[in-house]
C-alpha cells in the first residue's frame, strides 16, 4: 500500500510496562511448559539470541557509534548506549580480570522485573531475566565477538543488585587481521 504524499512514516513503540508485562507472561507460560528451570534457562537464552541477531541492525543504524577498538570500550557501549537505548536504564560496568576481557555490568534497576516481587521457592535455579544474555551474546556474535554472558547475581535471588557478567573468548590480538 501506498502512503499519502507528506506523510511522515509514525514511529510506533511500544510502552516499557506492557513490555515487562508480556514478558512476564512469557517466562510463566515457559514455566508451565517446561518441568525444570535449566530448560527454562535455556529457551529464554536461545530466544534472546534471536532477538539480539536481529537487534544490531536497528542497534547499529539508530545509534550512529563508530567501530570499538578495545573489548572495554565494548562494554561501555553496551552499557551506556544500548541499555539506554532498548531499556531505559545505564548500568556500570566493571573489568573484572587482569587480561581485559572479563566485564561486570550492574545493574541497580532492572525494568523487566518491576512486577515481580520474588521466585517462588520451587522456582530457586530460575533465570528469570536470562533473555538478557542471549541478546549480548547475540548481537556480539554478529559483530564477530564471541562471548558468554552468565547471570552473576540476582535480585530475585536475594542479591544486592543484578549482575550480568560478559567474558570476551578471544584475545584482543586474535581480532586484528594482517593486511596483505
Amino acid at each position: 500500500m501506498s502512503r499519502p504524499p507528506g506523510r511522515k512514516q509514525e514511529n510506533h513503540k511500544i510502552s516499557r510496562e506492557l513490555f515487562v508485562l508480556t514478558y512476564g507472561a512469557l517466562v510463566a507460560q515457559l514455566c508451565k511448559d517446561y518441568e525444570k528451570d535449566e530448560d527454562v534457562n535455556s529457551c529464554l537464552d536461545r530466544m534472546g539470541h534471536s532477538i539480539g541477531v536481529r537487534l544490531i541492525d536497528d542497534f547499529l543504524a539508530r545509534s550512529a557509534v563508530k567501530k570499538c577498538r578495545s573489548y572495554s570500550e565494548t562494554a561501555e557501549m553496551i552499557a551506556q548506549v544500548a541499555f539506554k537505548m532498548y531499556l531505559g536504564v545505564t548500568p556500570s560496568v566493571t573489568c573484572s580480570s587482569p587480561a581485559g576481557n572479563e566485564f561486570s555490568l550492574i545493574l541497580d534497576k532492572n525494568p523487566l522485573v518491576d512486577f515481580v516481587e520474588e521466585l517462588p521457592p520451587e522456582r530457586a535455579s530460575l533465570c528469570y531475566c536470562n533473555l538478557l544474555c542471549g541478546v549480548i551474546r547475540g548481537a556480539l556474535e554478529m559483530v564477530h565477538l564471541a562471548a558468554e554472558v552468565t547471570f552473576l547475581q540476582d535480585r530475585l535471588k536475594g542479591d544486592p543488585v543484578t549482575e550480568i557478567g560478559i567474558t570476551f573468548l578471544r584475545k584482543a590480538e586474535d581480532r586484528k587481521h594482517k593486511r596483505n
